[in-house]
């Protein structure tokens, strides 16, 4: 059984107005052991929308920590990756003592695949090989993450909503080796599940993958933006991990994977 959710958001993330206290309240009634909040710090987004003070941050998820020593609140953040940042982001990561460090791709040269006029311009195919392209080149570039975020991210947005893996397993299969050289794990993010692909985060045959060429470290996240959402789905991540091979997942402290089984 899966008992902590490493994904998570609370006010101090520009997309979420939930209280970080409520989410560790709400972690608690749905009997978890550990959560992690990973509160989103995109630099260099259009507008500026997604850029995170750390320090005040910081502050209120100690002070939260103090009041539950029931359960385990750990210091996390979500950082959009993006190869050019390298310097800022590697920088940034080393300043302060995070737990766990989500790196993810929310922008693809510098355009957001939310937004229709991305694959308006790139078409669904296109877009999606843009996407994991662009993740390779920054897995190349940097070192400052611990786990890469909800890898296929992108198809929540395709015109489709939904892709065979198996017409990118060539870069696929490049993007999984070298994070496992890096020693750098996947997560298994369920948000993918309400936004209507019908799978979590990555497709189990990613995940099936990356059990093959070797990988080991294997996060789980709901990406909760609010209370509801806390600790969701984690029974379809679980069933996602068993299907490919998996038998535990992995809880970050001072940015080290601890293995628990399921």
């Amino acid at each position: 059984m899966i008992t902590a959710d490493l994904h998570t958001h609370s006010g101090f993330s520009t997309d979420s107005d939930e209280p970080l206290e409520e989410m560790v309240k709400a972690a608690k009634e749905k009997g978890l052991q550990a959560l992690c909040i990973t509160e989103h710090m995109d630099m260099d987004y259009p507008g500026g929308e997604f850029i995170l003070n750390t320090e005040n941050y910081r502050k209120e998820l100690f002070r939260v920590r103090e009041q539950t020593p029931d359960i385990e609140l750990l210091f996390g953040v979500e950082l959009g990756l993006m190869d050019y940042l390298a310097p800022k982001l590697n920088e940034y990561s080393k300043a302060w003592d995070f737990d766990f460090i989500i790196g993810s791709s929310h922008l693809v040269d510098g355009q957001d695949p939310y937004y229709p006029e991305y694959f308006q311009k790139l078409g669904s195919k296109n877009g999606i090989l843009r996407y994991f392209e662009s993740i390779l080149a920054n897995i190349k570039a940097m070192d400052c993450f611990d786990v890469y975020g909800h890898l296929d991210y992108v198809v929540r947005y395709s015109p489709e909503k939904s892709y065979d893996p198996v017409d990118y397993r060539e870069i696929i299969d490049e993007i999984l080796r070298l994070l496992i050289e890096k020693g750098k794990g996947i997560e298994i993010n369920t948000a993918g599940l309400k936004s209507g692909i019908g799978y979590v985060h990555p497709h189990v045959f990613i995940l099936q993958r990356y059990k093959e060429l070797g990988g080991e470290i294997v996060t789980v996240g709901s990406d909760a933006h609010d209370k509801s959402r806390v600790a969701a789905d984690l029974d379809k991540a679980q069933a996602a991990l068993t299907a490919a091979g998996f038998t535990y997942y992995a809880i970050f402290r001072e940015r080290k994977p601890n293995f628990v089984v399921i």
